[in-house]
């Protein structure tokens, strides 16, 4: 009798499916700009979110932090299949503990400090236990470019007397790369202009010219008459496609 439990208690061991066990999955995920470098610290970088596709349940969040990587391997030389071009450029890195296939969505969006010119990536993938993507990792494209207006300041109130008035931007890659006049990054051959409409009806489209100062762009505004001023300043590379945009409005008095 004794015998036949040990031998049922044996085959039910063997019959039973073995328990799964978590095992330690790294992801290494990559916001890099379009026709640019990576989004790192210096511009404050990218929120990445990295959620369970069926359920949204968040698995792990956080920065990417580094610099923006090296620039004659990304962005002058040619690159090979499977060659990495981050070389230790800013990354965001976690480890999952999971037992099976996981599908993921990988939210990134950058770059993170600047709200007027932030976008939104998202892709998705499976992830599988203890097969890690490393190297230059999962690597998310940002377009557009950064553009801050630096004047006129917002809800000025001036006079017809102070006319004309400066309209003075800053505009920089997504990952803050500089923009200068026949540099890597020309902005001699990028086009950016003010829309400025006045009481809220369009009045007058103005080209910004490229200053001597890197990545600052030019114009002046002469308003006909007093109202209120509201300034578009877009950047557009057609070669590209990135564009950036912010906007501002002052008001003028007699």
């Amino acid at each position: 009798m004794l015998n036949r439990i040990i031998a049922w208690g044996l085959l039910s061991l063997l019959l039973t499916p073995a328990l799964a066990t978590a095992e330690p999955t790294e992801i290494v995920v990559r916001a890099k700009a379009r026709d640019a470098k990576f989004i790192g610290t210096s511009i404050g970088g990218a929120s990445v979110r990295i959620r369970d596709a069926e359920s949204g349940t968040i698995l792990a969040e956080g920065l990417t932090s580094g610099s923006t990587g090296n620039t004659d391997v990304i962005m002058k030389q040619p690159h090979s299949r499977y060659q990495e071009i981050a070389d230790g450029a800013a990354a965001f890195r976690t480890e999952l503990d999971i037992e099976e296939p996981v599908f993921v969505t990988v939210e990134v969006l950058a770059p993170y400090i600047k709200k007027q010119a932030r976008v939104l990536a998202t892709t998705q993938t499976w992830l599988l236990p203890g097969k890690a993507i490393d190297g230059d990792g999962l690597v998310v494209e940002i377009p557009g470019m950064v553009v801050d207006i630096l004047s006129p300041q917002t809800h000025r109130y001036t006079t017809m007397a102070d006319a004309p008035f400066e309209i003075r931007a800053n505009v920089v890659m997504m990952c803050g790369c500089p923009i200068s006049d026949g540099g890597l990054w020309d902005g001699s051959k990028m086009e950016v202009a003010a829309l400025v409409k006045k009481d809220g009806k369009p009045w007058r489209t103005i080209p910004l010219a490229m200053a001597d100062t890197a990545n600052t762009f030019v114009a002046s505004l002469s308003p006909e008459e007093p109202g209120v001023y509201q300034v578009l300043v877009y950047a557009f590379d057609d070669r590209s496609g990135n564009t950036g945009v912010d906007r501002v409005s002052f008001i003028v008095r007699e």
